[in-house]
């Protein structure tokens, strides 16, 4: 289960609609809760660094992860997940995002932005031990 804040949940959203037609990204900072829940406790909004086709596709900056994973260590979160928009399609995970998702135990959120407007988010969670075996799960998103 994912568990967010409705000013973190809104805001992962609005930079979907911002970036629309292409895809925003970001980073899902916070802690793991004493049930195996993520607490998402702030967002970080990253640069789309694709040129090839950004409105289908993104990439975060590595250094722009390293820096990000830095600040939030200093102000004890962790990584819990990351984010996407979809614009113009279903907020399901795509075969690219299964292949490009390699932090096992983190939830990745897809919000489909329909004509530039966030319409319906939802949330998988990347298990499996290793790249072989791993798979994307619906995940329970808890605003509140």
């Amino acid at each position: 289960m994912l568990k967010i804040a409705p000013k973190e949940y809104e805001s992962l959203r609005r930079h979907g609609e911002e970036t629309y037609p292409h895809e925003c990204c970001g980073v899902l900072l916070g802690r793991m809760d004493n049930d195996g829940a993520r607490i998402v406790t702030s967002t970080a909004r990253c640069g789309n660094t694709r040129t090839d086709s950004p409105q289908n596709r993104y990439n975060i900056d590595p250094r722009e992860l390293i820096r990000i994973q830095r600040e939030g260590r200093e102000r004890g979160e962790d990584i819990v997940g990351f984010y996407h928009s979809h614009p113009d399609h279903p907020a399901r995970w795509s075969p690219t995002d299964l292949a490009e998702a390699h932090w096992i135990g983190c939830s990745y959120v897809i919000t489909r932005v329909e004509k530039g407007t966030a319409a319906i988010t939802n949330s998988f969670e990347l298990t499996g031990t290793d790249e072989v075996n791993k798979q994307l799960v619906d995940e329970t998103i808890e605003i509140g």
